[in-house]
């Protein structure tokens, strides 16, 4: 059940939201660049490989921020598009509990927008779709199974976080 929510989920999200999905790699060359240093102490996972330079080392991917914004370059991904990826990861110094574990398997997404998109009527945009698709996924959940009844509001409220403050 869990794997088919996921899974109707990320579809919903991707027809919301025109997003492709991309396979993330599990690791980088650490000269890339591109494996984000998350909080600025956590050491990444590393290794060489005895096929390639000895001097090369390579990181376990712990964070596809930059990643997912080189890709969107690199496949000329247009403004209104995106991808959407999952995942792997190994992060050694994380704090283990309940919500914490050195295994990562994160699902993400990135799109491209336009300078005019960066306005908060375009990002409320983006969150109601995003709502939408949970929506959606919630009620076909129900279909399944008709215990589990839909709690999830129909449309959201929006607060400025100005409101909060004040």
């Amino acid at each position: 059940a869990i794997k088919m929510i996921k899974d109707t989920f990320e579809r919903r999200l991707a027809e919301q939201l025109r997003l492709t999905r991309v396979s993330a790699p599990l690791f980088l060359l650490k000269n890339t660049g591109l494996n984000d240093n998350l909080n600025g102490i956590e050491k990444p996972v590393s290794f060489t490989s005895f096929e390639l330079n000895h001097d090369d080392e390579i990181e376990i991917i712990h964070s596809l921020a930059k990643w997912k914004r080189l890709t969107l370059a690199d496949y000329n991904i247009e403004p209104g598009y995106g991808i959407y990826t999952d995942m792997n990861a190994i992060r050694s110094d994380e704090e283990l509990g309940n919500l914490h574990s050195l295994y990562v398997d994160q699902w993400d997404w990135e799109r491209v927008i336009t300078n005019e998109d960066r306005n908060v009527e375009f990002l409320k945009e983006i969150v109601n779709r995003i709502y939408a698709a949970m929506i959606r996924t919630e009620y076909m959940v129900y279909e399944m199974y008709p215990q589990i009844k839909p709690c999830l509001p129909q449309k959201l409220h929006f607060i400025h976080s100005e409101e909060l403050r004040q």
